[in-house]
């Protein structure tokens, strides 16, 4: 990939961005990251106060192969950057009958765990996992890492060859329901859908790949959280050439005569650009109406992936009941997921997650106190006013207290609350979406966004909306995917 001479704006430092750069920096390109707020990261920033350090977005490592494979193809590791341990146990799970569970790195173990639920289910567990590993193997090398944003990308027999076998049809409930009886069971195999903004009915049965993840690959913990990770990749690019501007709100994208006027702050004239905001803020608010690629109707007719209330505290003393991810669940979760896809409101009963890095990092939080976020997924576009926030934030501090003996009431030191507004103004979100457009069947793949403009030469996107997808790991890849674009677009250039 050889890009001399050509100058880049990459509007947007969230890990999509931060890749692009990079793979664009490595080519020859002048590249410049313009980002709105006040640090890189995108939704991976960082809320520093009192001593406390919180990752207020993404939260866990997983799939460490594409951060070891990113890093390689400039010839580092991750280990120049920072390190990483594996957690024991990967997390926990509070049911709300009572039941506890934690989910260990010992395969083993998990299936002896699982047996105790269900006759048989330690050996469903290893078929299950095997077919999740070659999902995951086969999908990565043929359908991740490789772009196909036309139809016709997908009907050669190479593609079809690989793809037999897999399952790329019918929902995750389906296919579990296929290996597990027990509701528990189940849940523990989809709670990743999460991370991927779907429910067990509308996410593609593909997505059983994630199970290849969490249990084989493992759940990991880089030093300094996630914001270490950006902290990398940001020196990386540095070190290959890459410009940050930060508290550079971009306003407008214009052509000129040659290239692109980027309105923010400041003015940037480069000759191409690449949007890491949300795509649908890029096209709706950024680019005039005979330029953008979809209209505003598509956009209001897309399945959004939750939003979230989140609830970032510090609090004095230990938490000893809890693990640094924890999940409390209730044993029908199916009210939840309608609460969020079907009829949205703010759940009565939800499920949420917990997470504690001052169980692994001494460095997130005071001495003798611990770091705390609760993350309630929640349907984007509710109302969110104050007196709202008040009471949720009281109801999830009850069901803490209830469902895993932690009362935090009287110990809170520090609290924040950020939930769909926040991600919004903070974002310029579509309807406050915490991570973008959810992986329904009718938009995976070549149903996503593409990484080229449909209506601006020049103009590309990378991040969530396009492909890959949702999730850390399908960022950077996605900024493969872009720089290659550009590449193909404009060679020897």
């Amino acid at each position: 990939m050889e890009l001399s001479e050509q100058s880049v704006v990459v509007i947007g430092s969230g890990f999509g961005g931060l890749s692009t750069a990079c793979y664009l920096a490595d080519a020859g390109a002048d590249v410049t990251v313009v980002e709105k707020n006040e640090q890189v990261g995108g939704r991976a920033s960082r809320l520093e106060t009192d001593g406390f350090r919180f990752d207020m977005g993404p939260s866990w490592y997983l799939m460490p192969d594409v951060f070891e494979g990113f890093f390689g193809d400039f010839g580092r590791s991750p280990d120049d950057y920072y390190t990483t341990e594996q957690l024991d146990p990967h997390y926990r799970i509070f049911f709300k009958d009572g039941d506890e569970v934690d989910i260990s790195p010992d395969i083993e173990e998990t299936k002896e765990t699982f047996e105790t639920y269900e006759s048989g289910a330690g050996e469903s567990l290893e078929e299950y996992l095997e077919k999740s590993e070659l999902n995951y193997e086969v999908g990565m090398e043929h359908f991740v890492y490789e772009d196909r944003p036309r139809f016709r990308d997908w009907a050669d027999l190479n593609v079809l060859k690989n793809a037999r076998g897999l399952s790329l049809i019918g929902s995750m409930q389906d296919h579990v329901e296929e290996y597990f009886e027990h509701p528990k069971l189940q849940q523990i195999m989809q709670y990743t859908l999460v991370f991927l903004g779907g429910s067990p009915n509308n996410t593609p049965a593909l997505y059983n790949l994630m199970s290849h993840v969490d249990f084989n690959l493992g759940v990991h913990y880089p030093d300094g959280g996630v914001g270490g990770v950006v902290d990398g990749i940001a020196s990386l690019g540095e070190e290959l050439g890459v410009t940050y501007r930060t508290d550079q709100p971009v306003t407008a994208i214009e052509g000129r005569a040659g290239g692109f006027k980027v309105e923010a702050r400041d003015t940037f004239l480069p000759d191409l650009v690449v949007s890491d905001a949300d795509y649908a803020h890029t096209e709706l608010d950024l680019l005039p109406p005979e330029k953008r690629g979809y209209s505003e109707e598509y956009w209001e007719s897309r399945t959004y992936a939750p939003s979230a209330f989140l609830l970032y505290l510090g609090v004095e003393g230990d938490v000893e009941e809890l693990a640094h991810h924890t999940l409390v669940l209730p044993t029908d979760w199916e009210s939840h997921f309608e609460k969020i896809f079907e009829e949205p409101e703010w759940p009565d009963d939800p499920a949420y997650y917990l997470c504690v890095p001052s169980k692994t990092d001494d460095s997130v939080a005071p001495e003798g106190h611990s770091n705390l976020f609760a993350l309630v997924p929640i349907a984007p576009g509710l109302d969110d006013r104050p007196v709202i926030r008040e009471s949720y934030r009281d109801l999830v501090l009850r069901d803490i207290a209830e469902h895993t003996g932690v009362d935090l009431k009287d110990r809170i030191v520090f609290e924040e609350v950020f939930t769909i507004d926040d991600f919004a103004e903070r974002y310029n979100s579509m309807r406050g979406t915490a991570l973008g457009l959810a992986h329904t069947l009718d938009q995976t793949a070549v149903f996503r966004p593409p990484h080229r403009s449909k209506e601006v030469d020049g103009l590309y996107f990378t991040g969530s909306y396009t492909t890959p997808g949702i999730g850390v790991p399908m960022c950077l890849i996605s900024g493969q995917l872009t720089a290659e674009a550009v590449a193909a677009d404009y060679p020897n250039q």
